[in-house]
């Protein structure tokens, strides 16, 4: 709680801490922290302090390209791990180019030049400094053929854009990324309103039917969500099938809107703020 059993200093210690410490994740500025009219700025610039408030894009895009270097150059290293910074730089990049995609070691090490075991370890050293996110295929009682890969997310978005070179709102709209960064960012900030105990995954087969993200709450419900950039947002039939799959109780598209609206009987379309409080009030709910 005071800041005192960072990584580093655990590491020293002589005594085991079993028992007599606990661990609260603290993330990054989330929407619900921020006015509402400020989305976009949070989405664009991430949600570290130092840069969601900067006075500018471009002061904002300065510091994240400088934690950026610090990380890879200082704060790495000093947790123990050689790694050559070159090359997780380039991981990194290559990561931010394939935000939200399956998780494919072994073409991320042909690329990197190196064998899919030192990826698995880097990937694992940047999920444990909590820089990345993944997200892991549902499964379960289905006859379908699932995906068993989990998918990756950079879990920043300034710092996807910022490895992007992109560095405001207009440069961002038209980048190839931009659906993929709005989902990593929406799905950071709807998994920081559930509760610990819930089951987070997303749902694909390999005839293509997918839900983007999943919350199965202890009370027995699992809400299906979709997420969407567009304005008038309509789920596919894949959406559709899946929701059926996995015996969904409620169903949401989160879309870059104001309005909350009823698609259908079963699906509702909401802001992603209207979400985030939706899950927080379920989770109060549980405890």
């Amino acid at each position: 709680m005071l800041g005192s059993a960072s990584p580093k200093l655990l590491q020293q210690s002589s005594e085991s801490l079993a028992g007599r410490v606990s661990y609260l994740e603290l993330p990054s500025l989330m929407a619900l922290e921020v006015p509402r009219d400020s989305i976009e700025m949070l989405w664009l610039r991430g949600g570290f302090p130092e840069s969601f408030l900067s006075p500018s894009d471009r002061t904002s895009f300065a510091w994240l390209r400088d934690f950026i270097r610090t990380y890879l150059e200082r704060d790495i290293p000093a947790f123990g791990n050689r790694i050559p910074v070159e090359t997780l730089r380039r991981l990194w990049i290559m990561l931010a180019h394939q935000q939200g995609g399956l998780l494919n070691l072994s073409q991320l090490g042909s690329s990197l030049g190196i064998d899919s075991k030192t990826v698995s370890r880097y990937i694992d050293l940047l999920t444990d400094l909590f820089l990345l996110r993944r997200l892991s295929p549902r499964s379960g009682n289905t006859r379908k053929r699932l995906v068993r890969s989990p998918k990756v997310y950079i879990r920043d978005s300034g710092l996807v854009h910022c490895l992007l070179g992109i560095s405001d709102v207009d440069a961002l709209l038209s980048h190839p990324v931009a659906g993929a960064s709005w989902e990593g960012f929406v799905i950071e900030n709807l998994i920081s309103q559930a509760p610990p105990e819930a089951l987070v995954s997303f749902y694909r087969t390999n005839a293509g039917a997918e839900i983007d993200l999943l919350i199965e709450f202890t009370d027995g419900q699992t809400w299906s969500i979709e997420i969407k950039r567009n304005i008038a947002p309509k789920p596919g039939k894949g959406f559709y099938i899946s929701y059926n799959d996995v015996n969904a109780t409620r169903g949401f598209i989160v879309y870059p809107g104001n309005e909350t609206y009823q698609l259908n009987d079963d699906i509702t379309v909401t802001p992603l703020t209207s979400l985030c409080e939706m899950i927080r009030a379920q989770a109060l709910a549980l405890t």
